[in-house]
């Protein structure tokens, strides 16, 4: 698509450029779900961008018009989404997660978890907030979790744990712009790998999830982002059975395991149907994430050990 002004020629405002945005992302029939769910919001997350202004403009701005260097930059920010379907938050390279903001890029899933709705309820009623004093986030990525995590919890140490070591740099970019480096630790470990020993009050992950159906049918946004974040074996699976034999080992007493799965839910409440999951609902969207203790852990750690053994020898275990 053309870069030339003549595009937009009669355009003038803020307002202006965000019609025309959203307007030609749905003739492009571009995909949403990284942030925003809808063109408009999408297009203004992008104009605000490029004017250098908050996210949450106010509607004042709509009218003010825009001097021509201002206009080739939202111009070309737009027509960078058409043409590269690249999701916003990687035009940008911000991101927003629990009331907070993140440097991500294509290292990195963007952060879109329903887990931070828990996180401003400080696991409540399942531990009491006061008494966490150390938490990991398994299979951090950009470390959104983590950090919103010590945020919530001042009082708390947080690991954060990625297999992927451009995952955790950018892990650590955030950890910095955060301030925290004294409370979140970072470590290169396939899950539980690295973490000989620890033990934790509060167990958080949003691993890979996606079964081999989904993934097949992914938006093209959803693949710009790193397909071995998403990608979880046949069933979706591949990392939560693991995860599970594990578990209780890395748990306090009367600590809990939270883990987002998605649409993989069901094959996995299929695949322990003696494990009372408590599947969390969610006031602002989301579903899939699961709830156990860590005594509900240690009465079913046969039936893990034994899943693990028997998913091992199978294609569902690959990623």
């Amino acid at each position: 698509m053309s870069l030339s002004g003549d595009i937009t020629e009669g355009l003038c405002t803020v307002r202006d450029f965000i019609r025309w945005g959203a307007s030609r992302f749905n003739e492009a029939q571009l995909h949403f779900g990284h942030g925003t769910d809808n063109a408009f919001d999408e297009a203004a997350c992008l104009v605000a961008h490029a004017l250098s202004l908050p996210a949450d403009f106010s509607n004042t701005w709509l009218d003010a018009c825009l001097s021509p260097g201002e206009q080739d930059s939202v111009r070309e920010l737009l027509l960078r989404r058409i043409c590269e379907r690249k999701p916003a938050a990687y035009l940008t390279h911000e991101a927003w997660f629990a009331g907070l903001r993140f440097y991500v890029d294509e290292r990195v899933l963007i952060p879109r978890s329903p887990i931070a709705e828990l996180i401003h309820q400080g696991f409540e009623p399942w531990v009491d907030p006061q008494g966490v004093t150390n938490m990991l986030d398994l299979c951090t990525g950009s470390g959104c979790i983590a950090i919103a995590c010590a945020v919530a919890f001042p009082a708390a140490n947080v690991d954060a744990s990625d297999v992927s070591a451009d995952a955790l740099a950018v892990a650590q970019i955030n950890v910095e712009r955060h301030g925290l480096g004294e409370r979140v630790s970072l470590f290169q470990s396939d899950l539980f790998a690295a973490l000989s020993g620890q033990r934790y009050d509060i167990i958080v992950s949003n691993p890979p999830y996606v079964d081999a159906e989904d993934m097949a049918a992914l938006p093209e946004e959803y693949r710009r982002e790193p397909q071995f974040a998403l990608a979880a074996g046949t069933d979706g699976l591949a990392l939560v059975v693991p995860m599970l034999r594990e578990a209780a080992h890395h748990l306090n007493p009367g600590g809990i395991l939270v883990v987002e799965v998605g649409n993989s839910a069901p094959a996995l409440a299929q695949r322990y149907p003696q494990v009372p999951f408590v599947w969390l609902d969610f006031e602002h969207g989301g579903h899939g994430v699961f709830l156990l203790e860590e005594q509900q852990l240690r009465e079913h750690q046969n039936a893990f050990t034994e899943a693990t053994i028997e998913y091992a020898g199978n294609d569902n275990s690959q990623r």
